[in-house]
């Protein structure tokens, strides 16, 4: 292979500890309805530390309020909920902008009147973002709302406006 066939093959990796620009304005809570579609999936340890468990988010359950702070707005009753309750820990993981991004998180619950969502805060512990230069990854679990798409957008909204009333109480109390 020649130099330049094996530049070309590289890969480009990226290594944080805080949100980057593009990806704090992902999170950030606002234009929901233009970012329907994008999904992150959530892994999770079992009870067990058996089995890895993955779930699945929209943009209205994740809500950066800062540069290195991710919260996420679960079911009480999902596994991952549970999960995060006993061990502290999960990784993120999606595609945007043409690169694959893990995030390792230290989750604790917070306290708000969540309308019976259990809500985390979680601090990045590291991340990473992948892109390969002889291929676009242009996609990787994606959705369209059908039916009921203003009552989605609806609860999104008010999902992230308690995980803002949550994160800002977490704030104020470090």
């Amino acid at each position: 292979m020649t130099a330049s066939a094996e530049q070309n093959r590289a890969l480009d990796q990226q290594i944080f500890d805080e949100w980057p620009v593009e990806l704090r304005a992902l999170f950030d809570g606002s234009a929901l309805a233009s970012k329907v579609g994008f999904t992150a999936s959530l892994l999770t340890v079992d009870g067990s530390g058996a089995h890895l468990r993955t779930s699945l988010l929209g943009i209205g359950e994740l809500y950066a309020p800062d540069s290195r702070t991710l919260c996420v707005a679960l079911w009480p009753q999902s596994r991952a909920a549970q999960a995060i309750a006993r061990s502290g820990r999960a990784a993120l993981t999606f595609v945007f902008d043409e690169a694959f991004y893990q995030i390792q998180l230290a989750l604790t619950p917070l306290s708000a009147d969540a309308a019976g969502l259990a809500c985390f805060a979680g601090s990045i512990e590291s991340g990473e973002a992948h892109r390969v230069r002889y291929a676009r990854l242009t996609a990787g679990i994606t959705f369209d709302l059908e039916e009921g798409r203003d009552a989605v957008l609806e609860r999104w909204t008010l999902q992230i406006e308690y995980l803002k009333k949550a994160a800002g109480g977490a704030a104020a109390g470090r």
